[in-house]
Order: C-alpha cells, then structure tokens, then sequence
C-alpha cells in the first residue's frame, strides 16, 4: 500500500508562498478545519501560543491543496532563519507536451515561466542549447526556494 504523505516548505511568509505555489500549481489555499471560522481560531483552539500567531493575518492559510484531491497537500512552515543553500527536493511543473517537438516544447516552457514571472519566480537558468530532448528552466520561488518547469 501506498503512503500518504504531505510535502513541508520552510518558509519565513506562509501567506506570499501559499500565494505564489497555489496559482503556479493551481491549487487552492487549504480552507480552515470544520468547526474554526480561520486557520489562526483553529491554531489557537490547539492552544499555539498567541504570540507565535501576532504575524498571521485572521484570513491567513498556511497550506495549499490540490483542488481535485490528486496531488499532495503542502503546507509552508514559518521558520525563523532564511533559506541558505541550494534545496535538496525541488519540484518540477511539467508543462510540455512529451508527445510534440522540441521547438514546441520549449515555448510552452517559456510561456509558463513567463507566466511564473509575473506571479513573482526569478529565472535562475535557462538552457544555452537544450538537450536532445528535453528542454527545461529553472527558476527561484518568491522565498528563493529552486524549482524547475519543463
């Protein structure tokens, strides 16, 4: 069987990153547990100190789902150091159609960054020459966490 599991992202702002990552993954910021009115009610029904939650905003989510229950939930752990090194996992957006030519590809990748750009990502590569067949960018979240679209 199968494990389940939840994807955690270090972060220093929950509310930009669930933000950026739910329109890039076209995800929706997770709704507060049933019962709590906000995700701050919920975490201080759980007795989170009120001064952990000073910074977060009463409508605040720090977790974003995939709105047909496919994907895994990620949630964006506030922490307080910045990020200092290349991230170990990274996720790649595959956006190109495997079945098309390389030329097709590679404008579908450029769109979406174009697309990640506005929402807020920083283009980090872009391939000189890309491989035989394969053709990919890499970019940095708003928090500088590395991803790639491909």
């Amino acid at each position: 069987m199968s494990a389940r599991f939840q994807l955690v992202i270090d972060c220093a702002d929950p509310a930009r990153q669930t933000a950026f990552w739910a329109a890039a993954l076209g995800y929706v910021r997770e709704p507060a547990p049933a019962g709590h009115a906000t995700w701050k009610a919920y975490y201080r029904s759980l007795g989170v100190p009120e001064e952990e939650l000073e910074e977060m905003a009463d409508d605040d989510a720090d977790s974003i789902v995939d709105p047909d229950g496919a994907g895994p939930r990620i949630w964006f752990q506030p922490v307080p150091e910045t990020k200092a090194v290349k991230n170990r996992l990274h996720l790649d957006i595959k956006v190109a159609d495997r079945t098309a030519a390389l030329q097709t590809r590679r404008e579908q990748v450029d769109t979406e960054v174009e697309r990640l750009t506005a929402l807020g990502a920083t283009v980090v590569r872009v391939p000189e020459e890309p491989a035989i067949d394969h053709y990919a960018v890499t970019l940095h979240d708003p928090e500088g966490n590395e991803f790639c679209v491909g």
